[in-house]
Parts: C-alpha cells; sequence; structure tokens
C-alpha cells in the first residue's frame, strides 16, 4: 500500500522532458517567449500577484523546476515544487518623470534578452511596469521558457487567466475555423462520386507535395541556403540582444482585404509580410521600381522556418478548469517545421502580394511537411542523440531567413486579473534567425511585433514603417478597385 503511495506521488511529482522540449533546453538552442501586455489602468502589484497563485501557478509548468540530471536513468524531468509567486514577479524602480518612456520600455525588454533564466526556480517571471506610454498607463511582461510549451498552448494558457472586460466572469472567446470536406449525408449518387474522384485527386496533389517538401528539406539541410540579403542572420546572431518593436494597425482593414479577395485573414497577412519585406529590402538595396530591380528581387531566395503545433490545441475552458481544480490537460511541446517561400519584389499591382501568397499557403497546406519534419527530427534524437537532432534544426534554420507567425487572439477586449488590456505583443527569441515578425489578433486590431538583432537589422522601426504602409496601399487597391465587401 506504502509502495504504491510512494509512486503515485512519484508520477505526480516528476516527468519527463518531451523531446521537443529538450530541444529547447539545449544550450546552443535555448529559447525564451516574452508576452507584452500593455494595460490601460496603472499596475496593481497585489491584485496580479493573488491572481497568479490562483491561476497560472497551479499549472503544473509553472510550479516545476528543471532537473536535468537527476530524473529517472539520468534523464531531465520536470519536479514539481512549492512556488512563492513573489520571487518570479519584479517590480523596478523607474522615474516617473521617465524623458522617453517608449524607448525606456523598448530597451528594458531588449534586457530581457542577455539576462539567463534562474534553473532553481520554475522558468517564467513577470515583470510590472509602471510606466505611461503612448498606448499603456502600465505593463506586464511575461518571460516563459520555451521548454514550457508551444507557442499556441502557452497563448491559449495566457488567455485562460484572463477575463472579458465587459463580463469579468467569463472567459474570452477566440475565432475557430471550421472546415468540411466532402458530400453530405443526403447528397446525391453523382455527387458523391464526383467527390470520391476530388478526394483522389486531393491524395494524389498531397503525396506530390510531400515528396517535393521533403526533398526542399532535404536539399536545405545539406547545401541550399537562402540568398544573402540585408535580413540573413550572421553566425552567433541569436546570442546577440534582440530589440522588440511593434505596431498596432486595424483588423477590420485586414478583414476588409480578406473579403474583397476571397482570402483567409493569414493569406492577407502573408502578403501584406511580402510587401513590406519588398519595400524594406528595396530601401536598403537603394533600388528604383524599374523592370531591372523588379527582375534581381525576384531572384531572391527569402524562405521561413515556420514552427506547426501538431498537438490538439487544448482549449481555454479546459485550461481555466485545470487552473481552478488543480486537474489535469494535454500538455507540451508537440510541432514541426515547414519551409514557407517568400516572394519578394516591388509589384506595380500591390494586390499581387496578397495573390501570390494565398496560392503559397494553398500549396502548404497540401502536404504533410511538418509531420514528416517532426518525425525526422524524433528519429534522429532517438538514434542519434540530442546534439545530432539541435545541429540539423540549426542548421535548416540557419539556411532560411526568418521566423513568420500568426496566432488568433480573442474577439473581444479582455481584463488579466484587474488590468484591462490595450494590446498583446508576444515574440521569441533565442533562435538563430536574425528576424522574427508575428501577428496578434485582438478584438479590433492587429498587433505587428518585430524582433530584430540590432547588428544585422539595424532600423526595425522602419520595417514596422514597412509593414502598416504596406497594408494602407493593399487596403487603398482594394477601395479603388470596387472590391469591397462588407463584412457581416
Amino acid at each position: 500500500m506504502g509502495e504504491a503511495k510512494n509512486k503515485a506521488r512519484e508520477t505526480v511529482e516528476e516527468e519527463p522532458l518531451s523531446p521537443c522540449s529538450r530541444l529547447f533546453n539545449s544550450p546552443d538552442f535555448n529559447c525564451a517567449i516574452i508576452v507584452t501586455m500593455g494595460s490601460r489602468v496603472k499596475g496593481d502589484t497585489p491584485a496580479i500577484i493573488h491572481g497568479l497563485e490562483h491561476t497560472l501557478v497551479n499549472h503544473p509548468r509553472f510550479s516545476s523546476i528543471l532537473e536535468m540530471n537527476n530524473g529517472k536513468k539520468g534523464k531531465p524531468r520536470w519536479v514539481r515544487t512549492k512556488v512563492k509567486v513573489e520571487e518570479h514577479v519584479i517590480v523596478p524602480d523607474i522615474d516617473p518623470d521617465i524623458e522617453n518612456p517608449d524607448q525606456y520600455l523598448e530597451d528594458y525588454i531588449s534586457k530581457l534578452t542577455t539576462i539567463p533564466m534562474d534553473l532553481s526556480k520554475p522558468l517564467w517571471e513577470m515583470h510590472l511596469l509602471g510606466l505611461k506610454t503612448l498606448n499603456a498607463e502600465s505593463f506586464a511582461i511575461l518571460k516563459i521558457h520555451h521548454s514550457l510549451g508551444d507557442g499556441m498552448s502557452l497563448m491559449s494558457l495566457l488567455l485562460a487567466c484572463t477575463r472579458k472586460t465587459s463580463d469579468p466572469q467569463a472567459l474570452p472567446t477566440v475565432a475557430v475555423q471550421k472546415k468540411r470536406f466532402g458530400p453530405s449525408c443526403n447528397s446525391g449518387f453523382f455527387n458523391k462520386i464526383w467527390w470520391l474522384f476530388v478526394g483522389l485527386w486531393f491524395i494524389l496533389r498531397l503525396l506530390f507535395n510531400t515528396f517535393v517538401d521533403i526533398l526542399m528539406f532535404a536539399f536545405t539541410i545539406f547545401f541550399l541556403r537562402d540568398t544573402e540579403t540585408p535580413l540573413l542572420a550572421k553566425p552567433g546572431s541569436e546570442l546577440n540582444p534582440k530589440r522588440f518593436i511593434h505596431r498596432i494597425i486595424s483588423f477590420d482593414d485586414v478583414k476588409l482585404v480578406k473579403n474583397a479577395m476571397k482570402m483567409t485573414v493569414n493569406d492577407v497577412l502573408l502578403g501584406v509580410t511580402q510587401a513590406g519585406l519588398s519595400r524594406y529590402l528595396s530601401r536598403r538595396y537603394d533600388q528604383e521600381a524599374t523592370p531591372k530591380s523588379k527582375e534581381s528581387m525576384r531572384k531572391i531566395r527569402l524562405r521561413s522556418a515556420i514552427m506547426i503545433n501538431l498537438r490538439p490545441n487544448t482549449g481555454i475552458e479546459a485550461l481555466a478548469d485545470m487552473m481552478a481544480k488543480k486537474s489535469k490537460c494535454r500538455w507540451g511541446n508537440l510541432f514541426g517545421y515547414i519551409l514557407l517561400p517568400f516572394s519578394v519584389g516591388l509589384e506595380a499591382d500591390p494586390l499581387e502580394y496578397v495573390r501570390q501568397a494565398k496560392a503559397t499557403i494553398d500549396r502548404k497546406k497540401n502536404s504533410l511537411e511538418a509531420v514528416f519534419s517532426m518525425a525526422f527530427f524524433k528519429l534522429i534524437l532517438k538514434v542519434l542523440g540530442l546534439k545530432a537532432s539541435v545541429f540539423l534544426v540549426r542548421k535548416v534554420i540557419h539556411s532560411t531567413t526568418l521566423t513568420f507567425s500568426n496566432v488568433v487572439g480573442p474577439k473581444e477586449e479582455i481584463t488579466f486579473h484587474g488590468h484591462p488590456l490595450n494590446y498583446i505583443s508576444p515574440c521569441v527569441f533565442g533562435h538563430p534567425h536574425a528576424l522574427t515578425l508575428h501577428f496578434q489578433s485582438y478584438a479590433n486590431k492587429v498587433i505587428i511585433s518585430v524582433t530584430a538583432d540590432p547588428t544585422v537589422i539595424p532600423d526595425p522601426h522602419k520595417m514596422c514603417d514597412d509593414l502598416v504602409e504596406s497594408l494602407k496601399i493593399i487596403k487603398s487597391a482594394v477601395l479603388e478597385r470596387g472590391l469591397y465587401e462588407i463584412d457581416v
């Protein structure tokens, strides 16, 4: 009886690291996530500490320390521990008459990228800044080690700690895209035959696209590298301090283009990114929009290594229930990579950027590249060990130019432990890219976050401005051609 009780206690207190978590904890791939939350009101430190005690620290990952060699058979494990929230909450002294609060915030977050996390306690911390800027009255900056979970899971967990501003008891709602493929139950015989042929064609396309993507993945590991541009990282770029810049754009503008072009939000944001990068590179190259310059820009190979979450995302309700009842739910890092090519060039028609983006994304949707890459890296980890797996992941990322992501946020404004939020801006650092672009939707806004290595990209503010201006140009083109449709 006593032995069974000890065994049960052991399973609760210890849990092995997943292969992906081991990857993120390796010295050569030490990644962390920073989430900046701008509040509409002045910060209340006791209220936030009290809120964290009843939410975040009830999650097993946020109340466990990392034991690298003391687990079973010497393998790394998560070990539960008692958390003192006060040790994780940092409140710096800030001069209330500071001359440039926006620059102070930028410098403060940049400094966080140079400070390693304390392995003697759970791998997260929250910085509370009583700093008034153009966009907020105060800030909560959450720093989380990436081994605690993938970006989608961590964002869902953060949202589970919030409530609707309009209804303090209600969890926020997040848009879920529903897809249906195939005929309905009561469709006719010939219709079903038609769908059978469509299904066969889909499978053939899936196999062909997957084969091509696997081939390109192998080429990238062995020799294929992106064109040397002003955006490509230099060796050791992951060790440099990063600059974090953000801009806020209208989600309604993005939806306007989406509806007019009959696309998805992802398509539009990728198109805006391609347009913005084209403007930025054109200025860095000091090129004019001539046929010769257009052709030279189009020869650039510029790709993003995108992390795709392969685990079904745990719902906000399940996470909130888990933290309230201290129960269990699905969690962990399970992801694969896809290599997404970007089309850069000086287009005469700004809508061409979003058309190209849609074609690229539609092509990638019909591929099992992410599943293959996940299985491949897990096999390498099992057969050749962690060092070999980290080497290959770094090789793929270092052969590409940037990290790109887009995360769906709450449909309405939310409150974080009594603090109504004006915006949420997540970003990641520690991987060998000099540029990371992240789009985060929040109510009627989209927050563009740029993470840049200033030794490679000395003017990240201009890049943000290029992205904002690109959306304006694309929107203007839609309106000029009368393509606008009202989103109902």
